[in-house]
């Protein structure tokens, strides 16, 4: 780009109208993708100046500095202080870690979901935490449960369901009492609402290694569920086992559950867990 290009692009960002000025929808836009563009530029060079972040992306050297900023807050971008160099930061670790966390579990999932599934005739799903909510990202259903819901991509609620309950449980205390200061929502007249109430709940969860939730979520459902481990001991997700509560009567569910912490402690062995 030459000087009378950038100062060219400068005046046009300086005297556009507001809805072009950053504050509109399109202006969001690509300024997100000029964001992925930098975090691109890094991963193929390893480190790059402003300078030559601006020219790959053909915006003024102001531009690019500020969504170096940015990034560099989120912690996904760094600096090498005596080179003025970029580079990719942590905070890309940390979430490439999540991606292959996700990816591991239920790739690792499947035969030990699906023995499971045929074993029980139950659904089967395995579900991680996604902010305040459990995610399931895994499923496999039995013979029993042709008609069975699809859960797979649902994100539940974590106080009204086995798996939500078994990560709420697991979670760094404050980050669970922030969780619990929040309304929590009832769903049925057997969803647990109060604080107190819960906590106990939680503390049998971690006492007895695994959770329950008969008729929480859904009238008809019930549903039990067990941790599964990293390789640091850390609860990265949950392995549910879940039915019509015709079938997951009260005197069966501590069976499941006992089959339930069997797969839980199959997959945590997977993840690394005890090696």
């Amino acid at each position: 780009m030459t000087r009378t290009q950038k100062q060219s692009d400068r005046s046009e960002e300086k005297t556009a109208n507001p809805e072009k000025n950053g504050r509109g929808a399109a202006s969001a836009v690509q300024s997100v993708d000029r964001a992925v563009s930098v975090l691109e530029i890094l991963a193929r060079h390893g480190e790059a100046g402003v300078t030559e972040i601006a020219d790959e992306l053909d915006v003024h050297k102001s531009t690019a500095f500020r969504l170096l900023g940015v990034l560099e807050n989120r912690g996904l971008v760094a600096q090498a202080k005596d080179r003025g160099k970029y580079y990719l930061g942590a905070g890309v670790l940390r979430l490439a870690g999540a991606a292959a966390v996700r990816l591991d579990i239920s790739q690792e999932g499947v035969p030990v979901c699906r023995e499971v599934a045929d074993e029980l005739g139950e659904t089967v799903n395995i579900a991680v935490l996604d902010d305040d909510a459990a995610v399931n990202i895994m499923q496999a259903r039995g013979t029993a449960s042709v008609t069975a819901q699809n859960w797979l991509g649902r994100r539940t609620p974590l106080h009204a369901t086995s798996s939500g309950k078994v990560l709420l449980a697991h979670m760094p205390p404050t980050l669970r009492e922030g969780l619990l200061a929040r309304s929590l929502p009832r769903f049925t007249e057997r969803t647990i609402t109060g604080a107190s109430v819960l906590r106990s709940e939680l503390a049998a969860v971690v006492e007895q290694g695994y959770g329950i939730a008969v008729e929480e979520l859904e009238l008809g459902l019930a549903a039990v569920a067990a941790p599964i481990r990293s390789h640091d001991g850390k609860v990265i997700a949950a392995i549910s086992v879940s039915g019509p509560v015709y079938r997951l009567t009260s005197d069966q569910l501590p069976e499941l559950a006992k089959r339930a912490v069997e797969a839980g402690a199959e997959l945590s062995r997977r993840m690394g867990y005890g090696f």
